[in-house]
């Protein structure tokens, strides 16, 4: 077969092989072969080793970068930024304490923060009167060096002071606040749905405006009941998965119409 880099196998044996050729790449990844941080071999390799154009090797890699295991910017070589990587609700554990427990290259960003007053949703979430202080802040994770999530987190104002003191890189906000003033983030409620990438989201997250994001809304509390945050944090697609391990005789998952609930 001649590759003209440009080119497209017929479409029935394309689309078969793109599938084949990204569960190869996968299995590799996952046993290995290719280790995180290392990069993919080139299209034009690929294409050879395959025998196919290098558009069924593009369409395979992108399968991938969907997944989460590859870097999703654009090149001729990717780079293996994971495996599956595999959030449990069976703990309240933070986005970053997670990653770092995992052996993950974690980092923050603070893009935007200001304090103002509680809009009528944030103050039923916080056990506020509308209009009473919170804070404000849009934040920028990454794993690996990829964006990976957004965080939209609404601060109690009582404990806003001991936030803005965090610095604007922090790894762990979670851990910050332990390490300062002794809170213990305690109880948890999460709503989890799917929404399309907005302006903002597309900019930021380094997607297509439009694109699927996985959603995770939620309310923590200290171990007296008092609420500290309400969060919109939003996932790039395929970049983490989140597990639920229930039993007949403990079950946290709750199916409500429109949202997904679970209670940690």
């Amino acid at each position: 077969m001649v590759d003209t880099g440009n080119g497209a196998e017929p479409g029935g044996r394309a689309a078969a092989r793109y599938v084949g050729i990204a569960a190869e790449l996968r299995e590799a990844i996952m046993c290995g072969e290719y280790a995180v941080g290392s990069q993919l071999p080139s299209e034009t390799t690929l294409a050879t080793r395959f025998d196919v154009s290098r558009g069924t090797v593009r369409q395979a890699v992108a399968l991938l970068a969907a997944e989460g295991l590859v870097g999703s910017r654009q090149g001729a070589r990717r780079i293996v930024v994971g495996r599956e990587r595999s959030q449990s609700f069976a703990e309240l554990n933070s986005f970053a304490q997670w990653a770092q427990a995992m052996g993950y290259r974690v980092s923050g960003q603070v893009l935007e923060q200001r304090r103002r007053g509680a809009d009528a949703a944030e103050a039923v979430r916080l056990a506020l009167q509308p209009g009473d202080q919170v804070l404000s802040v849009l934040r920028l994770r990454s794993l690996e060096g990829e964006p990976v999530m957004l965080e939209r987190t609404v601060y109690a104002g009582w404990i806003a002071p001991a936030v803005e003191r965090i610095p604007p890189d922090c790894e762990s906000i979670t851990q910050a606040l332990y390490e300062d003033v002794g809170l213990v983030f305690a109880y948890g409620e999460h709503l989890i749905d799917a929404v399309s990438a907005g302006v903002e989201d597309s900019r930021l997250l380094v997607v297509r405006r439009g694109s699927p994001l996985l959603r995770q809304r939620r309310v923590t509390t200290t171990h007296e009941g008092r609420p500290v945050e309400w969060s919109d944090d939003r996932y790039r697609a395929g970049s983490v998965t989140f597990s639920i391990r229930n039993s007949v005789d403990a079950n946290p998952l709750v199916r409500q119409m429109g949202d997904l609930r679970l209670i940690s």
